[in-house]
């Protein structure tokens, strides 16, 4: 079975980012070396579908490590970096990917990696776990289990689960504490903002900025926003998410309300059409508007083509919409998520807890594959302790622990 990625020539180049990110991943490195003398997934064929950069590639090696025969495809055609993906061909993984994938090529790709026949699979937004029910339904007896990185893919599985559908246990990494507290506060918050600055070169502060969600991803944004020295303006549907966004100091208005004021608009929702017609046409001249959450839907492009009378790209990963009344607005990595298809995603440190969760995650699926019902379940408690223990091990910190007297007062009633 032959990968199907651009370039091989460009391995050495690719194993170098991983090299870096796995210098900056203690918590899995600690992991690499126990999956490397225990060998949880011998005999296991592992398909993982999530952003192929250099910290998913490093996590496809600790997979490997374990003994597993690894495959990956892109989740994204967009945040596909072709050097690290060719690292991983070089190194023995299977890659079913490139930059800048049509969605022919793209699904071409998804298809590809599951004639891998996967045992277990690793899942972002839920593509790859959608293609083997609808249209690899021979696999449903082949797969028997995973793991799902995002908020996006998380609420897919759960219609699923409601409607019976669902064929193979899946674990809801996105759940876990060790996830959402910080990969997708302080990863999201930090990467958005680094994606946004590199693509624009423009200046933060003393801007307006539109952050249309406060779940875990809006709060980091936000936040950053205002640390940048952005006024930030909060759009959202929860009455508790929006009081909790005034009680942390920012504006709260609808997205028709917030449109005339925005110089930035980032949509974090998971939903489609946060940003439509109604907002492009009393938008002010020069706004600019990207996506942080999964799919390229939270910004209508039809409607905003059709309000346009030309679209040109004015830089890389910029697109110029000229309005049929003169305004200009821009759109950034075409709607994607702009902290991967024009950044290189969360900083390692975060990930490395997210991957460690994955990996923890993969080998209690593993495990118990044979007792776990066809649902979503939460990550164990003991493996979410684990990953917030490893991270503060390699950070050198060490904290209190109950005393026996303590936990008897605290288990007296």
């Amino acid at each position: 079975m032959e990968s199907l990625i651009r370039d091989i020539s460009l391995a050495p180049k690719g194993q170098m980012k991983i090299d870096w990110v796995a210098a900056h991943m203690p918590v899995l490195n600690a992991l690499k070396k126990e999956f490397e003398r225990d060998l949880p997934f011998a005999n296991q064929r592992v398909v993982i579908c999530l952003h192929l950069e250099a910290k998913t590639a490093y996590l496809a090696k600790v997979i490997q490590a374990g003994g597993a025969e690894v495959a990956v495809v892109a989740s994204n055609p967009l945040s596909t970096q072709d050097d690290v993906v060719a690292a991983l061909v070089a190194g023995g993984i299977k890659a079913f990917a490139w930059y800048g994938a049509t969605d022919e090529e793209y699904h071409h790709h998804l298809n590809q990696a599951l004639n891998f026949e996967p045992d277990f699979i690793i899942d972002d937004g839920g593509d790859l776990v959608s293609t083997i029910h609808t249209k690899r339904r021979e696999l449903l007896g082949k797969v028997r289990g995973g793991a799902e990185e995002t908020t996006t893919g998380i609420l897919r599985l759960r219609a699923m689960e409601s409607a019976g559908d669902l064929g193979f246990p899946m674990i809801a990494v996105n759940d876990a504490q060790c996830k959402y507290l910080f990969d997708n506060r302080y990863g999201t918050g930090q990467s958005v903002w680094d994606g946004i600055m590199r693509t624009t070169n423009l200046v933060v502060a003393g801007k307006t900025v539109v952050v249309a969600g406060y779940g875990w991803c809006g709060k980091g944004v936000a936040m950053r926003a205002k640390g940048l020295g952005a006024r930030v303006i909060v759009c959202e549907i929860n009455s508790i998410k929006a009081n909790e966004a005034w009680m942390d100091g920012f504006k709260v208005m609808p997205m028709v309300e917030a449109a005339p004021y925005g110089d930035v608009f980032i949509t974090v929702t998971g939903n489609k059409d946060v940003i439509a017609e109604e907002h492009f046409k009393v938008m002010k001249p020069g706004a600019i508007m990207c996506n942080a959450g999964h799919f390229d839907v939270e910004i209508n492009k039809v409607h905003l083509n059709s309000l346009s009378k030309s679209v040109q790209v004015v830089r890389p990963n910029i697109e110029e919409f000229t309005l049929k009344d003169g305004k200009r607005l821009y759109l950034l990595a075409e709607g994607r998520l702009v902290n991967l298809a024009a950044g290189d995603g969360h900083p390692a440190e975060v990930m490395d807890m997210t991957f460690a969760l994955q990996a923890l995650s993969l080998k209690y699926a593993a495990q118990n594959a044979d007792i776990l019902e066809n649902v979503v379940h939460n990550v164990p408690e003991e493996i979410d302790q684990r990953v917030a223990e490893l991270r503060l091990e390699s950070l050198g910190l060490k904290i209190d622990h109950l005393s026996e007297g303590q936990k008897a007062y605290l288990e007296a009633w």
